[in-house]
């Protein structure tokens, strides 16, 4: 989270060296990714392979934490395709780790989270999330303390990454920073020789030239971290990443929402698009912020929605539904075999899109019932007098409701005219609300579809 920051940031950053160490030991892990390194500016496998790490944060752990539960944590593998999770980890605060909070309890947390990130094969960001707190030299007993326990527990696995100080701010200058690193490193480096080491810059996580003008020299594998919020952090943090990354400068943004920097603020889609495609030209590591239900547009589910895992389309808050077809190329979420909200397809004959969403599903005397509704967008320069759409599912349907349009079901083929109220689509116009009702012996899916 941020505070809003209501001034340009004019950066200019200078190449520096990172320095790759030889593997003294094979690491014992019992998830089969790879052990990660950093080559120049780049984040590599044992292979030298460029790798880029694509997930979510939780937010504060002591507020949040059921959702570190090994199902959740599957589903975001296996649906969402992230490989990497970040376990934020509150260390001021109400319940932070160095203030009110039980220590025990969160240690247990954290290490639950490894435990299920390492099941299914993915990267897991252990974060000592400083904020209100400011400067990390504040709490740096305690945190020397808990990296040299992490790094002990955790030091033989591929799949583990330090997150040793979040957000400095609050006048918090490098030099302070830098001091704090160099020691939490040594810490870290008595136990794990060469695991991935994430260092916070000035002003939330931005300032990231100040670390290039002073780099912490003779470490391997650090990375230094760049957090930006779409609606407030626009082209001039992005030239300044992109001037840093062509110097040297080994980049992770290990935060970043699509909203202002409040958290809580409007959604700025274009802006966040442009970063998303800045960060896959230059293959930059991207974490969004946060897995909750909490209410601010940050977070990816629903403010009502108390569920945990067996996440639906329409659990999931609009920050939610753009980081799911971000990351997937869809608006899918596949749950029991059922597709929530099927993939939207452009067809470019006729510059027609369609998407199409299940927005009710439920058991009826032995047979399966699935709603669904339509939304037809013209994306063409002309307007379109007409369409049709055909439907396809994998078993055989009965169509026992439907509105705005004409339907015919001939075994599993749903076929769907226009009327004459809604045959014409203007340019870059929509045509809504076309639904219907289909029941089949049992559960179903849709194969494909298309539109005349």
């Amino acid at each position: 989270m941020k505070n809003i920051i209501c001034f340009c940031l004019s950066i200019v950053l200078f190449s520096f060296g990172m320095y790759e160490q030889v593997k003294a030991e094979t690491k014992e892990n019992a998830s089969t990714i790879s052990a990660l390194s950093v080559k120049g500016n780049q984040l590599v496998n044992e292979k030298g392979e460029i790798v880029q790490l694509k997930g979510i944060s939780t937010h504060g752990i002591a507020w949040f934490p059921e959702y570190i539960n090994e199902q959740c944590f599957k589903e975001l593998k296996q649906q969402w395709g992230i490989n990497v999770i970040r376990i934020a980890m509150y260390t001021a605060e109400s319940g932070g780790y160095c203030t009110d909070g039980n220590k025990e309890y969160l240690k247990s947390l954290v290490k639950k989270g490894v435990e299920y990130a390492t099941k299914y094969d993915m990267y897991v960001i252990i974060d000592w999330h400083i904020l209100s707190d400011g400067n990390p030299n504040t709490y740096k007993k305690e945190a020397k303390e808990f990296f040299d326990e992490m790094s002990k527990t955790y030091g033989k696995q591929n799949n583990i990454i330090y997150e040793i100080c979040n957000e400095p701010n609050s006048g918090t200058d490098w030099e302070d920073i830098k001091k704090y690193a160099q020691e939490i490193i040594d810490v870290i480096r008595k136990n794990d020789i060469d695991n991935i080491i994430l260092i916070g810059t000035p002003n939330w996580s931005q300032f990231i030239e100040q670390a290039a003008e002073s780099p912490i020299l003779n470490e391997n594998n650090i990375m230094y971290t760049l957090h930006f919020y779409a609606a407030t952090h626009k082209q001039d943090l992005r030239n300044s990443m992109k001037k840093a990354i062509e110097k040297g400068a080994p980049i992770f943004v290990s935060e970043f929402g699509i909203c202002d920097a409040s958290g809580n603020g409007a959604i700025d889609v274009e802006q966040a698009n442009e970063w998303i495609n800045l960060m896959n030209k230059y293959h930059v590591s991207y974490v969004v912020w946060n897995l909750s239900h909490k209410a601010e547009t940050s977070a990816i589910l629903k403010s009502d929605c108390k569920k945990n895992s067996n996440i639906t389309i329409d659990d999931l808050s609009d920050s939610g539904k753009w980081l799911y077809k971000m990351l997937t190329s869809k608006n899918t979420i596949q749950s029991q075999n059922i597709n929530y909200s099927i993939q939207n397809i452009d067809i470019n004959k006729n510059n027609l899109e369609i998407s199409t969403n299940v927005v009710n599903h439920w058991q009826q005397n032995g047979k399966q019932y699935y709603q669904y509704e339509c939304t037809i967008k013209n994306n063409s320069p002309y307007t379109r007098n007409q369409w049709n759409i055909t439907f396809q599912f994998d078993e055989a349907i009965t169509l026992v409701n439907a509105w705005n349009g004409n339907f015919n079901v001939i075994k599993n083929k749903l076929f769907v005219y226009c009327m004459n109220y809604n045959a014409n689509i203007k340019p870059r116009e929509y045509v809504e609300n076309i639904g219907f009702i289909i029941c089949a012996d049992k559960e179903i899916e849709m194969k494909y579809y298309k539109m005349i």
